[in-house]
């Protein structure tokens, strides 16, 4: 099976560099999600999504939880995607992908569309992501910073707008 690591001569082509993440975001289904709080990094990890086209990214947390006070001060976020396996070729092969963009609490309509791109990847957070207690967070994602090998980075502007 290729892993999305092992495409070649993607680094210039913005239509593969989105193929990449496409591939990537599809099989894996846990981030980092880095908040601030008091000019201060906070991470943690969450089960996420993507849109189609790649301009949003989606996670779920409960509203008491440190994330959600900090995004609810500071939406400024990074949400980092690996495909790391923790084995020596990683070194080589692992590929790192940095979101970064602002994060907002997605409600009305745009939740219902949104909720069903995060439950059609997480069936089994269905429940949890559906509780009044849980929020829905979008975020829209400015850029990504692609790192192959620990020292190629390619950066991916999006395009603003919904």
């Amino acid at each position: 099976m290729t892993r999305p690591s092992d495409r070649q001569d993607i680094q210039h082509d913005p239509s593969r560099l989105q193929l990449f993440l496409t591939e990537l975001f599809a099989v894996q289904n846990l981030a980092i999600v880095a908040t601030v709080r008091e000019q201060q990094p906070f991470t943690n990890l969450v089960a996420f999504a993507a849109t189609n086209d790649l301009k949003h990214l989606v996670f779920a947390t409960r509203r008491e939880t440190r994330k959600f006070a900090n995004l609810s001060k500071n939406p400024s976020v990074a949400m980092t995607i690996d495909n790391r396996r923790n084995i020596t070729k990683d070194f080589s092969e692992a590929t790192a992908v940095m979101a970064i963009g602002t994060a907002e609490e997605v409600t009305g309509p745009e939740k219902e569309t949104l909720l069903a791109i995060y439950v059609a990847k997480h069936p089994g957070l269905k429940t949890f992501v559906s509780a009044p207690s849980c929020a829905l967070i979008r975020i829209d994602v400015a850029k990504y910073d692609i790192v192959k090998q620990f020292q190629s980075v390619v950066e991916l502007q999006m395009p603003s707008g919904p």
